[in-house]
């Protein structure tokens, strides 16, 4: 009894959510190319998750574009982000973090939150999120072929 993997591409109200959200994210994917502080993988990855359940199509889009379509295959695979692209990102979320709380915000309570949500992203993205480097260096000790 051969069995036909089952799709994850959902069907009725729920496929057009995942496709809905899909697009939401893409753009704001899109958006954080320009605006700093505003990540772009993220966005991406989250995109290709909804576009996974709702267009092979789409979702061949996403893994197909030039740069974060790499990153989100990369993710996919379990390698996390290049050092160079996580210092990158920390260093952005640091620089847009301080600059909020700074120069935008005069509430103390909303500066607390803003400084609690950078600092949960700089963990999140430097111990979280794995090493691509690491993790390669990882899987060659581990499967020496």
């Amino acid at each position: 009894m051969n069995k036909e993997p089952e799709s994850s591409v959902r069907t009725g109200p729920t496929k057009y959510f995942f496709l809905f959200f899909g697009f939401v994210f893409a753009a704001l994917g899109f958006v954080g190319i320009v605006v700093p502080g505003l990540p772009t993988t993220v966005f991406m990855i989250m995109a290709a998750s909804c576009f996974a359940k709702s267009s092979p199509r789409f979702e061949r889009w996403i893994l197909g574009l030039p740069v974060v379509g790499a990153m989100v295959r990369d993710y996919r695979s379990g390698l996390g982000m290049p050092r160079k692209a996580k210092v990158i990102a920390i260093t952005m979320m640091v620089v847009a973090t301080t600059s909020s709380i700074v120069f935008a915000m005069n509430q103390t309570g909303l500066r607390f939150v803003v400084a609690a949500l950078g600092v949960v992203g700089v963990w999140y993205v430097g111990i979280r999120v794995p090493t691509r480097e690491k993790v390669i260096s990882k899987r060659e000790v581990e499967n020496p072929n």
